[in-house]
């Protein structure tokens, strides 16, 4: 069983071509740029020539890219989108447009010869495709597993740092376990937008999952040898944008919150998590300092006796290098970086459970 699993973040895309027929240390791993950084790269380019780009494709991430746009209007050069790839930098395109970008029809942009075009995707196959034959590695796979995190498409005026957070509380609420977190295509909910659009570009039949990136790190996490020994744990995700943290027994969520890695510190992340851990810590602590929220399944019980385990992974993980917290730094089947990658292969078993036993069987220690 092959499952290319691909975990797109903002610093980086994690590839991992799972397969089940040999040691898992032996499967083939990438740590690339992600997509939004590769658009922000040609973006800048642009600026530097002088030139005026046209954004075509789908919603994709933002941030490194937003940022590039950004400065290159602020270079007095001008910006076309088409409508689904100008809502990367915000859903409603009327706030695109006031910052400086026009927005135009697919087949006005075909027209604009003089501005460079750059298409924007999460998802570029033919890409991870041509890399792997460079290698002589075969590009066939027999399931597609694909993560990204996603805000959703907030209404106009409406938050959507408090968008992204109701979403992940609804699906707790919903059912109680991080595996909650995988779709099937036609389960993606019509207002996880990047998702799927993520998934329209799968040119493939191969049966595919979706899980949002920071579930995807969590459930990675938990197949560390040390964290899987644990009755209870915390997981926090540094991501190179977001950090998430659940407060597990299993894959039971307890609590959790999520914040932006960039606004915090390393002794404010350990704040943060402390409080989680007693019960302390409010939603209004972490939405006015511009994170997204926190959230209990049930009412805090205070502070227990025996603190679990914290685990951390993720790029920023360092902030925690010398915290009181005393983390124990998550490295799943020996790879931290691909912990997202292990996380979607845990939810295509969870998914395709005709594949299961075979996956399960090759991620045992």
């Amino acid at each position: 069983m092959r499952i290319l699993a691909i975990d797109m973040g903002t610093g980086t895309q994690d590839i991992l071509l799972f397969d089940s027929s040999g040691p898992v240390e032996n499967c083939l791993k990438m740590i690339m740029p992600s997509a939004t950084e590769i658009a922000a790269r040609r973006i800048r380019q642009a600026t530097r020539d002088r030139r005026d780009v046209v954004l075509t494709g789908v919603t994709m991430g933002g941030g490194p890219c937003a940022w590039a746009l950004e400065a290159h209007l602020k270079a007095g050069l001008r910006a076309y989108a088409t409508p689904e790839a100008a809502q990367t930098f915000d859903d409603d395109l009327a706030v695109v447009r006031a910052i400086g970008v026009t927005v135009v029809s697919e087949d006005e942009a075909l027209r604009l010869d003089d501005a460079r075009p750059i298409e924007m995707t999460d998802l570029d196959l033919p890409a991870i495709r041509r890399a792997l034959a460079a290698f002589e590695v075969e590009d066939a796979f027999d399931g597609l597993a694909l993560a990204c995190l996603d805000h959703g498409a907030a209404p106009p005026g409406y938050s959507d740092r408090l968008f992204r957070f109701e979403h992940l509380r609804r699906v707790v609420e919903a059912r109680n376990d991080l595996r909650a977190f995988a779709y099937l295509p036609p389960e993606v909910p019509e207002y996880l937008t990047r998702a799927r659009a993520m998934l329209a570009c799968a040119d493939t039949d191969s049966p595919t999952v979706f899980l949002d990136s920071g579930p995807a790190a969590a459930l990675g996490a938990l197949q560390d040898p040390l964290v899987a020994r644990q009755e209870e744990q915390l997981v926090l995700n540094l991501g190179n944008m977001h950090a998430l943290a659940f407060h597990l027994r299993g894959t039971r969520i307890l609590s959790l919150y999520e914040h932006h890695t960039g606004l915090l510190t390393g002794e404010e992340i350990e704040a943060l998590t402390e409080g989680l851990l007693a019960g302390t810590l409010r939603h209004e602590d972490v939405f006015d300092h511009h994170g997204h929220g926190v959230f209990y399944t049930e009412p805090p019980e205070g502070p227990s006796r025996e603190r679990p385990l914290v685990s951390v992974t993720g790029p920023q993980r360092g902030k925690l290098r010398q915290s009181g917290l005393l983390p124990h730094f998550a490295v799943p089947h020996g790879d931290m970086m691909i912990s997202g990658c292990f996380g979607l292969v845990r939810a295509f078993a969870e998914k395709y459970p005709q594949h299961r036993e075979e996956i399960e069987a090759a991620l045992e220690p």
